[in-house]
């Protein structure tokens, strides 16, 4: 069994635990937060190389707080900066307006709960690749156990390897490995699938 968090847009290694593991990953959403992590993180492509946008958090420096009571904090304007930075990055890529449209909505309404703002975002990108989710929740902290692949603090994978893929500024900065879900697929769209296959975990 694999263990992920939550998490906003999630990596590609993320993602091709997702589809590779099927029934056997479980989103431990009864964790607690853990800062600078993709669970309120999410790195894109830029001409000057990885841009990592974070989602602020209420009271993110209090230890030990359930990720199921992290509300997300609209003090600021993140939503309008992710938006442009998302746009600037990726309005040349082939499949931008095919994706675009879908997860527009993600930064112009507000989520209270970050793990609800998480939970919309990941079935968007199960709808935007085309297939049904396999992938079981559990509300309760799952225990570590050495019989399990726990990813909850960990970024990556030792042996993680993607095969590469089209990113929009490659001409300019080498192919960054491990980007968000929402990088492939906006370069790539439904074709995401064979990638995330592809991958070596």
């Amino acid at each position: 069994m694999v263990i992920l968090p939550s998490a906003y847009w999630g990596s590609v290694e993320y993602f091709a635990h997702l589809v590779q593991g099927g029934a056997d990953v479980v989103i431990d959403l009864g964790e607690n937060y853990v800062k600078r992590s993709e669970r309120n993180r999410t790195t894109i492509t830029t001409p000057q190389g990885a841009m990592v946008l974070t989602v602020p958090l209420c009271k993110a420096n209090r230890p030990r707080t359930p990720m199921r009571d992290m509300c997300i904090d609209y003090s600021k304007r993140w939503q309008h900066q992710h938006w442009v930075a998302i746009r600037s990055a990726y309005r040349s890529t082939p499949y931008f307006d095919y994706v675009a449209d879908r997860i527009a909505p993600f930064y112009e309404r507000e989520w209270r709960f970050l793990i609800d703002f998480n939970r919309e975002i990941l079935s968007t990108e199960f709808a935007l690749l085309g297939i049904e989710p396999q992938h079981r929740t559990s509300e309760i902290y799952i225990s570590p156990c050495e019989e399990f692949i726990d990813l909850r603090d960990k970024k990556r994978e030792q042996n993680f390897c993607s095969p590469e893929y089209f990113q929009p500024f490659m001409d300019r900065v080498p192919f960054i490995e491990n980007a968000s879900m929402l990088d492939l697929l906006m370069c790539e769209g439904r074709e995401a699938i064979a990638v995330l296959n592809s991958c070596r975990l």
